[in-house]
């Protein structure tokens, strides 16, 4: 999946979720999602390609970095509770539509909290 298509999946996901809003605290170039008012995914191209960043369990984290290349630590985010997703082939509808589970979990109002796997960012950052 492209930066692009990704960013506008994991963007109509989000914007599903009970309580979900968008804002631009930082500019036009940075997209907020909050769910009751606490950050869960950030989506950019100040690196010149389409990045989801999302908040994620440690464990989860890791997880989700060694079996996508295209997942690595949060851009400019803590490193252990932050994974950035980008374009690339092992992210597909199912992971980009479903942010990393533990973003979400506490936030949403439902005792089935959502799989949020949409991840931060195929080929962001470092490893």
């Amino acid at each position: 999946m492209d930066g692009e298509t990704l960013q506008r999946t994991a963007a109509d996901y989000a914007e599903e979720l009970p309580g979900a809003g968008l804002e631009h605290p930082s500019g036009p170039e940075w997209e907020v999602y909050k769910v009751r008012g606490k950050v869960v995914m950030l989506m950019t191209q100040v690196t010149g390609e389409p990045l989801v960043i999302l908040k994620s369990a440690p464990d989860e984290a890791a997880a989700l970095r060694h079996e996508h290349m295209e997942i690595t630590p949060g851009h400019h985010m803590n490193k252990k509770h932050w994974i950035t997703l980008g374009g690339g082939d092992t992210i597909d509808e199912t992971l980009a539509g479903s942010p990393s589970p533990s973003s979400l979990s506490t936030q949403t109002p439902t005792a089935a909290a959502p799989d949020l796997r949409c991840g931060g960012g195929p080929g962001a950052g470092s490893r």
